[in-house]
């Protein structure tokens, strides 16, 4: 009896018919984690690049511009928006603004345009660099609010912003919506 078993024990011990499989069970869990991890890493650099190609495009088009009215700012701001795709639009946020630079390097807002509420928005920071005397900045923030299809659990919702500042091309921007207001 003791021998059976014993050989019983033995072929066990050598059978290996079901390693593969055993194997596969221990590294499952952690390739398709592996896989979901970099699918929504991916995904979150592709919006952050697009967020920023937003605000590029928006200070851009607006830099170009000598004088805006508020159906041009709307046409700047929906071409802008349509940079996003095919992420949703609804979760963006824009503001472009128009600022000057004082003798003493104080920056003062001319105008600014929120996309979504199509008034001022807070004030807006400038880089010590960037303040040059006497010169008035484009500034364009999008900011978007992100949210992993996966990892939303573990992150909740992303915000991912960027802020781009250019010098006007030929002037600086004027931007009318009904009142006057101009930045000069």
């Amino acid at each position: 009896m003791m021998t059976h078993r014993a050989m019983s024990f033995r072929r066990f011990a050598r059978d290996r018919r079901g390693v593969s499989a055993v194997e596969f069970a221990l590294v499952a869990p952690l390739m398709i984690a592996l896989y979901f991890g970099c699918v929504e890493i991916s995904d979150g650099v592709a919006v952050d690049r697009k967020v920023s190609l937003t605000a590029a495009t928006l200070a851009n088009l607006v830099a170009q511009s000598t004088s805006l009215s508020k159906t041009d700012m709307d046409n700047v701001l929906n071409a802008a928006s349509a940079i996003v795709q095919p992420y949703a639009a609804s979760n963006l946020k824009m503001t472009v603004s128009c600022v000057s630079i004082g003798n003493n390097k104080n920056v003062t807002t001319k105008w600014s345009r929120d996309a979504a509420t199509g008034g001022v928005t807070a004030p807006l920071t400038v880089p010590q660099d960037l303040k040059v005397p006497g010169t008035q900045l484009v500034a364009a923030q999008v900011a978007y609010d992100y949210k992993p299809i996966v990892g939303y659990t573990i992150t909740g919702t992303l915000t991912l912003s960027d802020q781009m500042f250019m010098m006007p091309r030929i002037s600086a921007p004027s931007y009318t919506d009904g009142s006057t207001k101009q930045c000069s």
